[in-house]
């Protein structure tokens, strides 16, 4: 059998993934380790984005205020999990030369890949609507702005992508390091004025019984989980990888997911890092005087509870980094996935727009009926959203990556198929949970 053979595919793929920047990023051929590995990353940082958006604010803050540092362990396993699917994602894009969307389109009936691509459009739109809010969240709290001018603002970052783009996808990553740079040394602050407790952090490490058995606790870790593995993030990462010039060899292949699996887990590292300091910062600060829900509440009780305006502008500073960070990548998503899936190619400003009038619009119509207090409801919703479409991009990329008449001898070793399917089953299963207990509430 050889490597991604062509008879696993029913149709051959008409165009590269991102065509604009397909092999746009040389890789040196013989060069030290250390500078293929810097040629390499990248990719993995755009999608770590994902995994510090204002959602993942939203259940870090409230499971740090309410259980202490208790649910800290679900955070560091939510994050293993993402490793191993991210960098699964990653393998199917260099292997294959497909992005997920293409491969669905190529593996599926047409009505498949038509309910695939309406499912992961809407889960793009609500992951859009909770970047647009946290985006929106933070300029209000640094410079005073309404909520719902802040959204209507935040519609123009089209722009940003626009100029990046147009000087090469290295400027993308350079922007995306830069703010996740950012919001760490903002965090690294914060820490060292909050001064947590270093015995009960490493004692929360490990998974407590009392998560299973406090129906509330295992509420908040379910959300924590579920808000953790982005759906769109693996239809971004299967295809951002192919931004790398590699040999189309074994051994080229070899190399690349060598590099990616590296660039994959230390970037999702720092993200554990960055939903670890929420969490720690949050139970440091707020357990003893009870639950924060909201980003504004914690913007408000830093001052007074600390004794210092720093704290609360550099999270706010590092909420408005992170909405701006995740609306790259969203916007980059949503290119891949209807480009993929319907083989159809929209100038990127026009891709951006429709994206983000979808967000626009209910986050306006909400704001306008029930006042910016309805902000945290719709950070939740949009997480539910996510929720559904989850199961619809993890079991394709699982089969996949599974299939060695798709894979090759790249196919998944046994250990990992186990593995992956087993994070697939858990993680659909307490998703669906959090949905279900979220709509009988």
């Amino acid at each position: 059998m050889g490597f991604g053979t062509k008879q696993a595919w029913r149709k051959e793929r008409s165009q590269p993934s991102l065509p604009e920047v397909y092999k746009s990023v040389c890789v040196p051929q013989h060069a030290p380790w250390w500078r293929k590995f810097l040629a390499f990353a990248g990719p993995g940082y755009l999608v770590a984005v994902g995994y510090m958006d204002p959602g993942n604010w939203a259940a870090a803050l409230e499971g740090g205020s309410r259980f202490n540092y208790t649910l800290l362990s679900m955070i560091v396993i939510s994050n293993i999990m993402a490793m191993v699917l991210q960098t699964i994602a990653g393998k199917l894009g260099i292997v294959t030369k497909r992005d997920l969307a293409q491969a669905c389109r190529d593996h599926y009936s047409p009505t498949v890949s038509f309910l695939l691509w309406v499912l992961c459009e809407v889960a793009i739109a609500a992951c859009d609507l909770a970047e647009l809010i946290g985006s929106a969240i933070a300029l209000k709290l640094l410079f005073g702005l309404p909520i719902l001018y802040g959204i209507i603002i935040t519609a123009l970052d089209v722009l940003i992508l626009l100029l990046l783009q147009q000087r090469g996808f290295r400027y993308i990553e350079a922007i995306v390091i830069s703010l996740i740079t950012l919001i760490g040394l903002c965090f690294a602050v914060e820490m060292f004025i909050v001064k947590p407790n270093l015995w009960n952090i490493a004692k929360s490490l490990v998974p407590s019984p009392d998560i299973l058995l406090d129906k509330e606790m295992l509420y908040v870790a379910i959300a924590i989980l579920g808000a953790t593995v982005m759906p769109h993030n693996l239809y971004l990462h299967s295809s951002i990888v192919q931004t790398r010039k590699i040999k189309e060899t074994v051994r080229g292949k070899l190399e690349a997911i060598r590099y990616n699996t590296w660039d994959t887990n230390i970037a999702l590292f720092f993200a554990l890092l960055i939903n670890a300091s929420i969490l720690i910062m949050a139970a440091a600060t707020f357990f003893k005087y009870g639950v924060v829900k909201e980003l504004e509440d914690a913007f408000y009780l830093f001052q007074p509870l600390l004794g210092t305006t720093l704290a609360s502008t550099l999270f706010a500073t590092a909420l408005l980094a992170s909405g701006q960070n995740s609306t790259l990548t969203g916007t980059l998503a949503g290119q891949i996935v209807m480009e993929g899936f319907l083989n159809i190619k929209l100038k990127p400003w026009i891709r951006r727009l429709i994206t983000r009038a979808i967000a626009i619009v209910p986050a306006i119509f909400i704001i306008h009926h029930y006042g910016e207090s309805a902000t945290g409801s719709m950070l939740m919703f949009s997480q539910i959203i996510l929720s559904f479409q989850l199961p619809f991009a993890i079991i394709p990329l699982i089969q996949f990556t599974n299939d060695r008449k798709k894979m090759g001898d790249f196919v998944n070793c046994t250990l990992l198929k186990i593995t992956s399917w087993s994070i697939a089953i858990i993680i659909i299963a307490l998703n669906v949970y959090l949905t279900y207990t979220e709509f009988i509430k």
